[in-house]
């Protein structure tokens, strides 16, 4: 009996390793997270981050400074119940600033170590696209294998090009050591390359679904996506509005308080609107700096404001996300 158990695994696929950093659109983070979660994937260790990361602030709450916490980036893993292939997740918190060629090599190694057979980086890629438009997913190859595979699924390749970060430079560092490997590119709206889109996300799981073998539901980005379709929308037609009338970016620059507490916000109140308290305020004031910092923040921020019905108040600061994405 256990010697058919170990034919039986010794016949079954090697894993495939998925890697995530975040980028445009957090597609590629999104699309892994949402594997780990559906797949219920279980964590299975960390990879060092060495000496690519540095610190370079800290943070301050009550007077008191806070723990220092370096980037982290995570293993998940995911056994197959069936006949088919397990799956290996990294998802990662941040890109390195420097040593980036170093580090793909090193997660190399670590995908080595656990019998990694093939690599896949999930990222984004801007255009024109319209947000009610259904986004295209590319996709690139260490190998004509690896090509073949994706006409087989009918992806689109991306003939000329550069892929930015680590969602490319480790299919790079693949392709010079013999790794089989593929990259899918989800399309999204240039004009909102800050803000979280599932919907890019949504058609890169569709894609590696085929590729891979692995059924997984996408019932919930499909929630997601009609939701951040119709915000996406309603943004895409106020900028072109203010195209169209002449008006160009507005400043967006940073509001002054005055000594009464209240701020230039106050005197474009919509009729009708009660007054924010200060502490409400600084509130919002601390979740706009926390989207410009982090896009995956903009949709929560979005959401808070309505739940305030003050988002007329502050949609032309809340485009300005967008708008500087370009």
């Amino acid at each position: 009996m256990n010697e058919t158990v170990m034919t039986e695994r010794a016949e079954r696929p090697r894993p495939w390793m998925i890697a995530a950093w975040p980028g445009m659109g957090s597609v590629a983070s999104l699309a892994a997270g949402y594997l780990v979660r559906e797949l219920g994937m279980q964590e299975s260790g960390e990879f060092p981050h060495r000496s690519h990361f540095d610190i370079h602030e800290v943070g301050v709450k009550d007077g008191l400074v806070l723990p220092v916490r370096l980037p982290r980036g995570m293993f998940f893993r995911w056994s197959n119940a069936g006949e088919g292939r397990d799956l290996v997740v990294f998802l990662a918190e941040a890109q390195p600033p420097d040593g980036v060629w170093t580090y793909a090599n090193e997660l190399l190694d670590a995908a080595a170590r656990l019998g990694i057979e093939r690599i896949v980086t999930f990222a984004s890629m801007a255009s024109a696209l319209h947000p009610s438009a259904d986004p295209k997913v590319t996709g690139v190859a260490t190998d004509q294998a690896m090509l073949k595979d994706l006409r087989t699924a009918e992806v689109t390749l991306l003939e000329d090009g550069q892929i930015g970060g680590l969602n490319g430079v480790l299919l790079g560092a693949a392709s010079a050591r013999g790794i089989p490997g593929l990259g899918l590119l989800g399309e999204i709206p240039f004009f909102a390359a800050q803000v979280p889109n599932p919907k890019a996300a949504r058609v890169i799981l569709s894609v590696f679904s085929v590729l891979s073998g692995v059924d997984v539901s996408l019932a919930e980005l499909d929630r997601h996506s009609a939701s951040m379709e119709r915000m996406l929308i309603d943004a895409y037609e106020r900028l072109r509005t203010q195209a169209e009338a002449g008006r160009g970016e507005e400043t967006g620059g940073e509001e002054v308080a005055e000594e009464n507490g209240t701020t230039p916000d106050a005197a474009r109140i919509p009729n009708g609107t009660s007054p924010l308290d200060l502490a409400t305020r600084q509130d919002i004031e601390r979740r706009f700096e926390d989207a410009r910092h982090d896009p995956a923040k903009a949709v929560e921020l979005k959401r808070h404001l309505d739940r305030l019905h003050v988002f007329e108040r502050y949609e032309d600061r809340f485009l300005d996300l967008f708008r500087k994405a370009r």
